[in-house]
Protein backbone atom coordinates (compact mmCIF):
# COMPACT_ATOMS: atom_id res chain seq x y z
CA UNK A 1 0.00 0.00 0.00
CA UNK A 2 1.24 3.49 -0.88
CA UNK A 3 0.61 6.83 0.81
CA UNK A 4 -1.55 8.01 -2.10
CA UNK A 5 -3.98 5.22 -1.14
CA UNK A 6 -4.60 6.59 2.37
CA UNK A 7 -3.91 10.33 2.12
CA UNK A 8 -6.68 12.86 2.76
CA UNK A 9 -7.16 16.45 1.65
CA UNK A 10 -5.99 19.01 4.21
CA UNK A 11 -7.72 22.28 4.88
CA UNK A 12 -5.43 25.08 3.71
CA UNK A 13 -4.74 28.58 4.93
CA UNK A 14 -2.46 31.29 3.59
CA UNK A 15 0.51 32.37 5.67
CA UNK A 16 -0.73 35.99 5.54
CA UNK A 17 -4.11 35.14 7.10
CA UNK A 18 -4.68 35.99 10.76
CA UNK A 19 -4.50 33.54 13.64
CA UNK A 20 -8.04 34.53 14.55
CA UNK A 21 -9.24 33.44 11.10
CA UNK A 22 -7.25 30.20 11.45
CA UNK A 23 -8.95 29.37 14.75
CA UNK A 24 -12.36 30.10 13.26
CA UNK A 25 -11.58 27.78 10.35
CA UNK A 26 -10.32 25.04 12.66
CA UNK A 27 -13.47 25.28 14.75
CA UNK A 28 -15.73 25.29 11.69
CA UNK A 29 -14.00 22.32 10.04
CA UNK A 30 -13.41 20.50 13.34
CA UNK A 31 -9.71 20.05 12.69
CA UNK A 32 -6.61 20.48 14.85
CA UNK A 33 -4.22 21.39 12.02
CA UNK A 34 -4.11 23.36 8.78
CA UNK A 35 -1.74 23.26 5.83
CA UNK A 36 -0.06 26.66 5.47
CA UNK A 37 0.59 27.76 1.89
CA UNK A 38 1.85 30.76 -0.01
CA UNK A 39 0.26 30.42 -3.40
CA UNK A 40 1.08 26.86 -4.46
CA UNK A 41 4.09 26.61 -2.16
CA UNK A 42 3.84 24.62 1.07
CA UNK A 43 5.12 26.70 3.98
CA UNK A 44 4.39 24.34 6.88
CA UNK A 45 1.66 23.22 9.23
CA UNK A 46 -0.39 25.24 11.69
CA UNK A 47 -1.23 23.13 14.75
CA UNK A 48 -3.03 23.68 18.02
CA UNK A 49 0.36 23.14 19.68
CA UNK A 50 1.99 26.00 17.78
CA UNK A 51 -1.04 28.25 18.40
CA UNK A 52 -1.00 27.40 22.12
CA UNK A 53 2.64 28.43 22.23
CA UNK A 54 2.22 31.59 20.18
CA UNK A 55 -0.93 32.92 21.84
CA UNK A 56 0.54 32.49 25.31
CA UNK A 57 3.79 34.29 24.55
CA UNK A 58 4.12 37.15 27.02
CA UNK A 59 5.84 39.59 24.64
CA UNK A 60 2.87 39.40 22.25
CA UNK A 61 0.18 39.24 24.91
CA UNK A 62 -1.25 42.69 24.24
CA UNK A 63 -1.94 41.98 20.56
CA UNK A 64 -5.33 40.52 19.59
CA UNK A 65 -5.35 37.30 17.57
CA UNK A 66 -6.81 39.29 14.68
CA UNK A 67 -3.53 41.19 14.35
CA UNK A 68 -1.22 38.16 14.54
CA UNK A 69 -0.50 36.34 11.30
CA UNK A 70 -0.35 32.63 10.61
CA UNK A 71 3.27 32.98 9.48
CA UNK A 72 4.30 33.66 13.10
CA UNK A 73 3.05 30.25 14.27
CA UNK A 74 3.94 27.92 11.40
CA UNK A 75 5.45 24.59 12.43
CA UNK A 76 7.95 22.66 10.31
CA UNK A 77 6.95 19.42 12.00
CA UNK A 78 6.22 17.51 8.78
CA UNK A 79 7.90 15.30 6.20
CA UNK A 80 7.38 15.49 2.43
CA UNK A 81 7.10 12.23 0.50
CA UNK A 82 6.14 11.17 -3.03
CA UNK A 83 2.74 9.58 -3.74
CA UNK A 84 4.21 6.11 -4.33
CA UNK A 85 6.06 6.01 -0.98
CA UNK A 86 5.33 2.77 0.86
CA UNK A 87 3.00 3.24 3.85
CA UNK A 88 5.46 1.41 6.11
CA UNK A 89 8.26 3.81 5.19
CA UNK A 90 5.96 6.76 5.82
CA UNK A 91 5.07 5.33 9.23
CA UNK A 92 8.75 5.07 10.13
CA UNK A 93 9.25 8.71 9.10
CA UNK A 94 6.26 9.81 11.17
CA UNK A 95 7.53 8.01 14.24
CA UNK A 96 10.99 9.52 13.80
CA UNK A 97 9.93 13.08 12.99
CA UNK A 98 6.43 13.32 14.44
CA UNK A 99 3.89 15.61 12.85
CA UNK A 100 2.31 14.74 9.52
CA UNK A 101 3.32 13.30 6.16
CA UNK A 102 2.71 15.73 3.27
CA UNK A 103 2.35 14.00 -0.10
CA UNK A 104 3.78 16.15 -2.90
CA UNK A 105 4.41 15.85 -6.61
CA UNK A 106 6.51 18.44 -8.46
CA UNK A 107 6.24 20.67 -5.41
CA UNK A 108 2.44 20.58 -5.29
CA UNK A 109 0.69 19.23 -2.20
CA UNK A 110 -1.63 16.39 -3.20
CA UNK A 111 -2.74 15.49 0.32
CA UNK A 112 -1.41 14.48 3.70
CA UNK A 113 -1.34 11.57 6.09
CA UNK A 114 -1.94 12.12 9.80
CA UNK A 115 -1.75 9.55 12.63
CA UNK A 116 -5.50 9.06 12.21
CA UNK A 117 -5.08 7.59 8.72
CA UNK A 118 -2.65 4.97 10.04
CA UNK A 119 -5.06 4.17 12.86
CA UNK A 120 -7.91 3.63 10.41
CA UNK A 121 -6.12 1.09 8.19
CA UNK A 122 -4.64 -1.14 10.87
CA UNK A 123 -6.08 -3.99 12.92
CA UNK A 124 -5.25 -4.07 16.60
CA UNK A 125 -5.02 -6.83 19.15
CA UNK A 126 -4.44 -6.78 22.88
CA UNK A 127 -5.67 -4.37 25.53
CA UNK A 128 -5.20 -0.73 26.40
CA UNK A 129 -3.28 -1.51 29.59
CA UNK A 130 -0.51 -3.14 27.54
CA UNK A 131 0.40 -0.05 25.50
CA UNK A 132 -0.78 2.96 27.55
CA UNK A 133 1.53 5.47 29.19
CA UNK A 134 1.63 4.77 32.90
CA UNK A 135 1.78 7.50 35.54
CA UNK A 136 0.42 10.24 33.24
CA UNK A 137 1.07 13.91 33.87
CA UNK A 138 -2.01 15.43 35.52
CA UNK A 139 -3.22 18.80 36.71
CA UNK A 140 -5.94 19.86 39.14
CA UNK A 141 -8.85 22.26 38.55
CA UNK A 142 -7.17 24.80 40.84
CA UNK A 143 -3.91 24.86 38.84
CA UNK A 144 -3.32 27.88 36.66
CA UNK A 145 -3.87 27.52 32.93
CA UNK A 146 -0.40 28.98 32.41
CA UNK A 147 1.00 25.98 34.31
CA UNK A 148 -0.97 23.51 32.18
CA UNK A 149 0.19 25.29 29.02
CA UNK A 150 3.81 25.05 30.12
CA UNK A 151 3.45 21.32 30.83
CA UNK A 152 1.87 20.70 27.42
CA UNK A 153 4.72 22.49 25.65
CA UNK A 154 7.58 21.14 27.79
CA UNK A 155 6.36 17.53 27.88
CA UNK A 156 5.18 17.53 24.26
CA UNK A 157 1.67 16.26 25.02
CA UNK A 158 -1.64 17.37 23.57
CA UNK A 159 -3.89 17.09 26.60
CA UNK A 160 -3.75 16.61 30.37
CA UNK A 161 -6.18 14.72 32.61
CA UNK A 162 -7.60 16.88 35.39
CA UNK A 163 -7.78 15.12 38.76
CA UNK A 164 -9.41 16.23 42.01
CA UNK A 165 -9.40 14.18 45.21
CA UNK A 166 -8.08 11.21 43.26
CA UNK A 167 -10.92 11.30 40.71
CA UNK A 168 -10.83 12.21 37.05
CA UNK A 169 -13.00 15.32 36.70
CA UNK A 170 -11.99 16.74 33.32
CA UNK A 171 -9.40 17.14 30.62
CA UNK A 172 -7.61 20.21 29.30
CA UNK A 173 -6.31 20.17 25.75
CA UNK A 174 -4.28 22.46 23.52
CA UNK A 175 -7.38 23.76 21.79
CA UNK A 176 -9.01 24.67 25.12
CA UNK A 177 -5.98 26.82 25.90
CA UNK A 178 -5.64 28.30 22.40
CA UNK A 179 -9.29 29.41 22.28
CA UNK A 180 -9.09 30.77 25.84
CA UNK A 181 -5.97 32.77 24.98
CA UNK A 182 -7.67 34.15 21.86
CA UNK A 183 -10.70 35.23 23.90
CA UNK A 184 -8.51 36.98 26.46
CA UNK A 185 -6.60 38.87 23.79
CA UNK A 186 -9.79 39.98 22.09
CA UNK A 187 -11.92 40.81 25.14
CA UNK A 188 -9.61 41.93 27.98
CA UNK A 189 -7.93 45.33 28.04
CA UNK A 190 -4.18 45.31 27.44
CA UNK A 191 -3.28 46.53 30.92
CA UNK A 192 -5.34 43.76 32.54
CA UNK A 193 -4.35 40.79 30.40
CA UNK A 194 -1.24 39.73 32.27
CA UNK A 195 -2.88 39.56 35.72
CA UNK A 196 -6.14 38.09 34.40
CA UNK A 197 -4.40 35.31 32.50
CA UNK A 198 -2.23 34.50 35.53
CA UNK A 199 -5.44 33.99 37.52
CA UNK A 200 -7.19 31.85 34.90
CA UNK A 201 -7.63 28.35 36.33
CA UNK A 202 -7.77 24.94 34.65
CA UNK A 203 -11.27 24.43 36.06
CA UNK A 204 -12.45 27.53 34.19
CA UNK A 205 -11.78 26.13 30.71
CA UNK A 206 -11.39 22.34 31.01
CA UNK A 207 -13.76 19.91 29.31
CA UNK A 208 -15.81 18.16 31.98
CA UNK A 209 -17.40 15.36 29.93
CA UNK A 210 -14.33 13.15 29.58
CA UNK A 211 -14.12 10.26 27.13
CA UNK A 212 -12.16 7.52 28.88
CA UNK A 213 -11.35 3.83 28.54
CA UNK A 214 -10.25 1.08 30.92
CA UNK A 215 -7.12 -1.00 31.15
CA UNK A 216 -9.08 -4.05 29.98
CA UNK A 217 -10.68 -2.25 27.03
CA UNK A 218 -9.61 -3.96 23.78
CA UNK A 219 -7.12 -1.74 21.98
CA UNK A 220 -9.15 -1.99 18.76
CA UNK A 221 -12.19 -0.59 20.60
CA UNK A 222 -10.19 2.26 22.15
CA UNK A 223 -8.74 3.22 18.76
CA UNK A 224 -12.23 3.29 17.27
CA UNK A 225 -13.41 5.55 20.10
CA UNK A 226 -10.53 7.96 19.44
CA UNK A 227 -11.30 8.01 15.70
CA UNK A 228 -15.03 8.54 16.17
CA UNK A 229 -14.56 11.37 18.66
CA UNK A 230 -11.46 12.76 16.90
CA UNK A 231 -9.37 12.98 20.06
CA UNK A 232 -5.64 12.53 20.27
CA UNK A 233 -5.70 10.62 23.52
CA UNK A 234 -7.92 9.24 26.27
CA UNK A 235 -7.42 8.76 30.03
CA UNK A 236 -7.26 5.14 31.17
CA UNK A 237 -9.04 3.98 34.33
CA UNK A 238 -8.80 0.75 36.31
CA UNK A 239 -11.81 -1.25 37.51
CA UNK A 240 -12.06 1.01 40.56
CA UNK A 241 -12.41 4.03 38.22
CA UNK A 242 -9.01 5.39 39.25
CA UNK A 243 -6.77 7.10 36.69
CA UNK A 244 -3.84 4.78 36.00
CA UNK A 245 -2.68 5.73 32.50
CA UNK A 246 -3.17 7.61 29.27
CA UNK A 247 -3.52 6.27 25.74
CA UNK A 248 -2.15 8.71 23.16
CA UNK A 249 -1.83 8.52 19.39
CA UNK A 250 1.93 8.13 19.77
CA UNK A 251 1.41 4.91 21.75
CA UNK A 252 -0.73 3.59 18.92
CA UNK A 253 1.77 4.63 16.22
CA UNK A 254 4.50 2.80 18.16
CA UNK A 255 2.27 -0.26 18.42
CA UNK A 256 1.57 -0.24 14.68
CA UNK A 257 5.26 -0.15 13.81
CA UNK A 258 6.09 -2.90 16.28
Amino acid sequence: MQVKDIMVQPYKINKSDTISHALDLMEKKNTKRLLVVNGDQVMGVLTMRSLTEQLGTRKKLSKPASSLHVATAVSDNFVKVLPDTDVRDALTLMKKKGGVIIVTDNGNALGWVTPQEFMKINHFTGFVGEVMEKNPIVVSPSDRVSHARRLILDKNVGRLPVVENGKLVGIIAEDDIAFAMRSFRDLVADNQQDSRIRNLLVGDIMTRSVISVHTNTPLAEAVQIMIEHDVGGVPVLNLEEELVGFLARRNIINTIEE
